[in-house]
């Protein structure tokens, strides 16, 4: 049997609670500050100087170091969220990447920007883990997936947003915007609470170490495949979507499509697919299958992407709505993380797994760069697609099903060890 902690009281069975409405916030204003740099990269760098050629190599640069801060702040984060709690990450992560993106509106350079985005990188890399380990932490066992549902639906929509302030605004006053939301969200922050999880775990003295995640072949694994399912997502929104204009061109669009457009249209759908995506996992007791139901949709996405996207910009912005939907299964992919692991490791695992997810745009891009030259433009995004997509399936079945199950245990207890 696993070493048990004291139960949490009361766990919430409505998902309509503070924490679930304030870590929905949080991830609404992560979100925003995420993409907006996807929405404002062309005029941003087209006001520092850069030339149409410049501005592609220079963004896909600028959204790599973005993503390496996400890597190394998942890390960062994780472990304090599992040492000092889940609530100082939500305070500090909130205040780093907001300062940063007040910064970025004050830019001149593309050093600088490289910079800033790298931090703000780090700062983002808390937000989501941090809530959905302390949603999954006070809410019922059998009901915190519609909770984490609506943190992700409804952060989700923070892109749209996004896109309509980029629209609206110009490039630097829409940092300035997203910085001051989360500064905003910070007198929010005080209504909540610890998880009791987390505080009897360390009154218990207990601490996380990395070992107990890294330490046995089957943990790594375990890992790694809750990395895996994730990968297709943000294969399809780092490619597909936030290099829409260069997509949509090569599919043949006489005027090349506006990225903030596609990001709306893409982010509204995957505010609907993680509802429906949420909601079918509820229906069925089931993870893994809607999962699996949804990675079918996303491969039929990608495909009519290619084939109806060049025909129209309506037709475009269209495949843009069904990748996003069928994407949409964010919040079932960071769920499964969270309830792989005990209290002791439980927010590093959720914390470092979604940024990891993330930052695997870092070597989707670079190989889709490399590849391009030589495939030309639809095949290097297939192929680049098709590893990623084998990659999530066996991954997918290397997990455990794990709707309904107890979180209130120790991972790193000899218990927990002899039962592996």
């Amino acid at each position: 049997m696993a070493s048990v902690v004291s139960p949490a009281p009361a766990p919430h069975k409505s998902p309509f609670n503070v924490i679930v409405v304030v870590a929905a916030l949080g991830y609404f204003v992560d979100i925003y500050d995420l993409l907006l740099f996807g929405i404002v990269r062309n005029d941003s760098l087209r006001s520092l100087g850069l030339d149409d050629e410049a501005i592609k190599s220079v963004g896909v640069m600028l959204i790599n170091w973005q993503m390496a801060g996400l890597l190394l702040g998942g890390i960062l984060w994780g472990i304090i969220g599992d040492t000092r709690g889940r609530l100082t990450v939500l305070f500090g992560s909130i205040i780093m990447y907001s300062l940063a993106n007040i910064a970025n509106g004050l830019v001149d350079d593309v050093t600088t920007y490289a910079v800033l985005r790298f931090i703000a990188g780090i700062g983002l890399a808390g937000e989501l883990g941090a809530g959905v380990t302390l949603v999954s932490e006070t809410m019922h066992k059998d009901k915190r997936g519609w909770g984490t549902t609506l943190v992700a639906s409804f952060g989700v929509l923070g892109a749209v947003v996004a896109s309509l302030v980029g629209d609206l605004l110009s490039w630097r006053n829409a940092y300035f915007v997203g910085g001051g939301l989360g500064l905003a969200l910070l007198a929010l922050r005080f209504s909540t609470y610890e998880s009791s999880m987390f505080t009897h775990a360390r009154n218990e003295g207990r601490r996380p170490r990395l070992r107990t995640i890294f330490g046995s072949g089957r943990s790594v694994s375990k890992y790694l495949a809750c990395i895996g399912i994730g990968v297709p997502i943000w294969f399809a929104i780092g490619i597909l979507i936030l290099l829409s204009k260069e997509m949509s061109a090569a599919l043949g669009l006489a005027t090349p499509a506006k990225p903030s457009l596609a990001i709306m249209w893409a982010y509204a759908g995957l505010a609907l697919g993680d509802l429906t995506s949420g909601y079918y996992s509820q229906r069925i007791a089931s993870r893994k299958r809607a999962v699996a139901i949804f990675l079918g949709l996303l491969a039929v996405a990608v495909a009519t992407y290619f084939l109806v996207g060049g025909l129209s910009h309506t037709a475009f912005y269209g495949a843009c709505v069904f990748v996003g939907f069928a994407a949409g299964y964010w919040a079932l992919f960071v769920t499964i993380a969270a309830e792989q692991y005990g209290t002791d490791v439980r927010a590093t695992v959720t914390t470092t797994v979604p940024n990891f997810v993330r930052g695997a745009v870092i070597p989707i891009s670079l190989l889709y760069l490399w590849l391009e030259p030589h495939l030309g433009t639809a095949a290097a995004v297939l192929v680049v697609g098709g590893l990623c997509f084998v990659a999530a399936i066996a991954s997918l079945r290397r997990l455990d099903e794990t709707f309904g199950k107890d979180l209130d245990y120790i991972e790193g207890s000899p218990e927990r060890r002899s039962e592996a």
